[in-house]
């Protein structure tokens, strides 16, 4: 119960913000607009590098919004942020039209890399964790959060299904690279992505282990 009163506190804490109001894009342009995006991201927004985002089926509102942080240098990010200052805000909403047009792509179950473990001299070291494990922890936290560690539910702004929220902004997550969700939740806890402490981002990634962020990132990456 208190677990879930955890999460109903975060959903409220964000159902009173106002809906973010943003012009329509073109599809038609924003594909022709894309083109460049495609060595990173792929042809239709689903990227074949594990560390470069998924865009296909993300909110246009979320996109526009990280795009005009690189813009502004709130977010920084050597190449997408050289990218963004010569995009206009038109140009922005043709883009993330066309992307939110995209279907992402599924990713097959992820192979834990034991690499570090040869070079463990701890006796008493913790045997490798098995991925199936591994996703359950991850879905417990994502549904229910980490009560004694103050970690909030992902669910309550990503949605059940790792849907997001567009009119708050918040980006669909399902099906994301699991080593780009690791890196971007590492990024917040080192305060690399945001320098903001009051981010809610920051705020719950420093109160999460390495091991409860690449669990929720394997869960996302193969959320059904």
């Amino acid at each position: 119960m208190k677990k879930k009163l955890l999460a109903l506190s975060v959903t409220l804490a964000f159902s009173s913000a106002p809906a973010a109001l943003y012009a329509e894009g073109n599809f038609n342009a924003g594909k022709t607009k894309a083109a460049s995006c495609a060595g990173c991201h792929g042809d239709l927004g689903n990227s074949m590098m594990p560390l470069f985002p998924k865009l296909a089926g993300q909110h246009p509102t979320y996109i526009v919004k990280q795009l005009t942080a690189f813009k502004d240098g709130s977010r920084k990010e050597g190449t997408m942020s050289a990218i963004a200052l010569s995009l206009s805000e038109q140009d922005m909403l043709d883009i993330a039209a066309f992307y939110e047009a995209q279907s992402i792509s599924k990713n097959s179950l992820p192979v834990l890399d034991d690499d570090d473990d040869e070079d463990d001299e701890d006796e008493d070291a913790k045997e490798p964790v098995d991925i199936n494990t591994l996703i359950a922890k991850g879905k417990d936290i994502y549904r229910n959060g980490d009560l004694d560690n103050e970690v909030s539910a992902c669910i309550a702004c990503h949605g059940p299904k790792g849907e997001g929220n567009q009119p708050a902004s918040f980006p669909t997550l399902k099906w994301q690279h699991a080593d780009y969700l690791i890196k971007t939740l590492k990024d917040y806890k080192s305060g690399a992505r945001s320098k903001n402490p009051d981010n809610m981002m920051n705020m719950i990634a420093k109160k999460m282990t390495d091991e409860e962020i690449e669990a929720v990132s394997y869960h996302i990456s193969v959320m059904k």
